[in-house]
């Protein structure tokens, strides 16, 4: 598996449904000092968003305000039932089920994944801030 660019583009983000495609993708991003990120689907055709730091390098840091911009997105989602209550808000790993569509799940993990690099307009975009 080749390591995602980043920020990764929502198309490449790899879906990991199944414990195999999981770990390679984890395995992948660990080897290539990476954060992860991944959607999965469950059986009830609901995405998962999940993505985690400790793949990345010692030295790659997510700022406060990158964490706490991340964690008002995740909980405006789960206000806006986009995802489902007990969501992980970080700071090192995050997970949104109960995501309605594999297009948003990939949207969404594109975002955050450009967020944890320090980028937090396409989060902005895909997530605006309460009114």
């Amino acid at each position: 598996m080749q390591p995602l660019p980043v920020p990764c583009p929502a198309h490449l983000i790899p879906d990991t449904t199944g414990t195999n495609a999981f770990h390679d993708a984890y395995r992948t991003a660990m080897a290539h000092n990476a954060v992860f990120i991944a959607i999965e689907t469950d059986a009830r055709q609901q995405w998962t968003v999940k993505a985690d730091t400790l793949t990345a390098p010692s030295d790659h840091t997510v700022t406060d305000a990158v964490n706490d911009a991340i964690h008002a997105a995740i909980l405006r989602l789960v206000d806006d039932h986009e995802a489902d209550f007990g969501a992980y808000t970080g700071p090192v790993y995050f997970m949104m089920h109960g995501v309605r569509s594999e297009e948003r799940a990939r949207e969404l993990a594109a975002a955050l994944h450009a967020a944890l690099y320090g980028d937090l307009e396409p989060l902005a975009r895909a997530v605006p801030p309460a009114p």
